[in-house]
């Protein structure tokens, strides 16, 4: 830009300035919502963005599928479609939801993501162009020397309006002081003549209002896509955080932030063609991480899973019964299937490992994470470079550097907990998806890497068949180091965190050294897991293993029981079947997000999962099986108490 005139500077200057706002008020749009369910719920709405997926969809639908007036599609889309949706969600799903931990919060609002996606999915195929044109395009004004469009000016005076509806809304009006209340003490609000079913019911109908403006407003500038249009909500978190999830001035700051952000990368940085190219699309995520880091450090608190029960851990006879039974059934089955069952059901065997690794991690320390694909993208790639061959070292290094990028992103994750731990894993996902799987430098320019089949010790495992019992072999071996780490010391203390972080502190149990352990064995198993998932497809991409693959794996997990070995067993034999079933009803889109999302919604009901469902009829018909099985103390902590006090004694 040397040498050009300064008022070209200048002009410049202001256009990337005028973007950066636009861009930066949808933000801010979609973060307040956010922030108004929070703030009056405590539920923190993973799915915000989804909604707003859908219902720029179904403006689309009406605007230019049916030919209805923009003002008509409007009214009924923000004013009609939103605020029902969102009120149906409070009242079948949210109200469930009290009193719950974050964790069981965040996984019923992260299925509700992947229905939604599901839903819009089937409804609009994702394999159609759509496109929605700006307001009154393609009409603009000059405004001090720079060409701004309608539809920009509509933007930003509506995040305006918006900033001070809310602001007027919440601080002055009786219902609005109803809606900060209800979150923190219900009975009172009540005695005070107020109805928090309804408050509540009100204040996600606005939340869903909110999104539906932010993905109309947004569409146009993107394009249609489902999962961009999704995205929008991890954008918002970074505003949302600057704001700390209360102050609605503070998120519009940093709706603001990040838009100017964004804009003035394109306009400096993303045109001089350094290799700050690829930094564009992680912007928010990396605001979200230093937004993360820099808020104080959370409060320890005493929670633990509503209506959780910490099954029984099977005794190590059992489990070594356990784990021959499924490698003698692998065997077995594996001499009825084609090459075809084969490779699918033994995918469904390597997504079993992979949440298998968030058994330790959430299912006994609860500690979620949104992260597991990136740890097993991780893995298959180390055994691409180094495993070749068949080269038993791949799958050692595979481990080693799934484990150490886990002790990485554990560091941070120290000082963080419950709704930030889980959003800093979501965040590091979403980076890792920009800047390090779509690097050409990464699986080349071709996108994919090939990955040998394990050579060791003479033996072969590069058939069907026998590359099937080796998954099995593996899933039985790690889930009898899960259950052997559960009965030992180590599980006592991931239990004692899950159950009261503050009872650890007080008998001065170190929570920063378990939970750096427990993140790197998770991490390790889910690295290994993608090496041996590589293996069986034969390569390995960077779609693979996208941070939207991990929301599927953290519920499916949950679902089978997040507590139990079988549990993962269960969720990756659905997963399986989920994608043999997508398959064969291709008619159908998103039919996996579709039947996933109304799985997972459910777990307010049944937060322990099918494993712990079945065991638990399996004791009334053979009553000998619970003998086999250990019944840990609770609260965990209590041993961890004596242990300590004979260690201070």
């Amino acid at each position: 830009m040397h040498g050009e005139p300064d008022e070209d500077v200048v002009t410049q200057f202001l256009q990337y300035t005028v973007l950066g706002i636009v861009t930066g008020a949808v933000y801010a749009i979609a973060a307040t919502g956010l922030v108004v369910t929070y703030s009056t719920s405590g539920i923190f709405n993973i799915a915000h963005g989804a909604i707003g997926m859908v219902m720029a969809f179904l403006y689309w639908e009406l605007r230019i599928n049916h030919h209805w007036p923009a003002p008509i599609a409007l009214f009924i889309v923000v004013f009609v479609a939103a605020p029902l949706l969102g009120a149906v969600i409070e009242r079948t799903l949210m109200r469930r939801l009290r009193g719950a931990s974050v964790a069981q919060s965040l996984v019923v609002t992260v299925g509700l993501l992947v229905l939604l996606l599901g839903v819009g999915e089937a409804i609009w195929k994702p394999t159609v162009a759509r496109e929605l044109a700006p307001f009154f395009d393609p009409k603009k004004f000059k405004l001090l020397g720079v060409f701004v469009s309608w539809h920009d000016a509509i933007t930003i005076l509506v995040g305006i309006a918006v900033a001070i509806f809310l602001y007027i809304f919440l601080a002055r009006t009786r219902i609005g002081i109803a809606m900060r209340a209800v979150v923190d003490d219900r009975n009172l609000l009540s005695l005070n003549g107020a109805q928090p079913d309804r408050v509540s019911m009100l204040s996600w109908a606005i939340g869903s209002s909110l999104a539906a403006i932010a993905g109309i407003l947004l569409a146009p500038k993107l394009q249609l896509n489902h999962i961009v249009l999704t995205l929008l909500v991890v954008n918002a978190y970074a505003a949302a955080m600057v704001g700390r999830l209360r102050s609605l001035p503070m998120t519009y700051v940093g709706g603001l932030i990040l838009g100017l952000a964004e804009s003035y990368y394109i306009g400096y940085i993303h045109l001089t063609g350094s290799w700050w190219i690829g930094l564009r699309p992680s912007l928010p995520t990396i605001m979200l991480f230093v937004v993360l880091l820099l808020l104080p450090e959370s409060r320890l608190r005493a929670a633990r899973l509503a209506g959780a029960v910490s099954p029984r851990v099977p005794s190590r006879r059992m489990s070594l019964t356990g784990a021959v039974i499924l490698v003698g059934v692998a065997a077995i089955v594996s001499q009825f299937l084609g090459s075809g069952d084969l490779i699918r059901v033994g995918q469904g065997l390597a997504f079993a490992l992979i949440m298998l690794s968030l058994v330790p991690l959430t299912g006994y320390g609860g500690q979620v994470s949104l992260c597991q694909m990136t740890f097993a993208g991780l893995g298959a790639f180390a055994m691409a470079k180094l495993g070749v061959n068949g080269s038993i070292v791949g799958l050692v290094v595979a481990a080693g550097l799934a484990a150490a990028v886990g002790a990485v992103i554990a560091l941070p994750a120290l000082r963080l907990q419950g709704l930030y731990l889980a959003l800093s894993t979501m965040a590091f996902a979403a980076l890792m998806d920009y800047m390090f799987f779509t690097n050409q430098h990464v699986f080349g320019n071709f996108g994919t890497l090939p990955v040998a089949r394990l050579k060791f010790l003479g033996l072969h495992f590069t058939g069907e068949k026998s590359y099937f019992v080796l998954l099995a072999i593996a899933f039985a071996g790690l889930s009898m180091l899960v259950m052997w780490v559960r009965r030992g010391p180590f599980g006592r203390r991931l239990s004692a965190m899950r159950d009261s972080q503050v009872a650890c502190a007080t008998i001065g149990m170190s929570l920063a050294r378990t939970k750096l352990v427990v993140f790197m064995l998770s991490a390790a198993m889910a690295g290994l897991a993608g090496a041996l998932y590589g293996g069986l497809k034969g390569s390995a991409g960077p779609i693979d293993f996208q941070m939207f693959q991990s929301l599927p794996i953290l519920l499916l997990a949950v679902l089978g029981g997040i507590t139990t070995a079988s549990g993962a067993l269960i969720g990756g034999l659905a997963f399986a079947f989920l994608g043999v079933l997508q398959a064969h009803v291709a008619s159908i889109g998103g039919l996996t997000f579709l039947l996933t999302g109304l799985g997972a919604v459910s777990i307010g009901r049944n937060p322990n999962g099918l494993s712990f469902m079945f065991s638990q009829r399996l004791r009334r018909l053979f009553p000998r099986f619970s003998a086999e099985t250990v019944a840990l103390p609770e609260p965990g902590f209590d041993e961890e108490v004596e242990r300590v006090a004979a260690s201070a004694g």
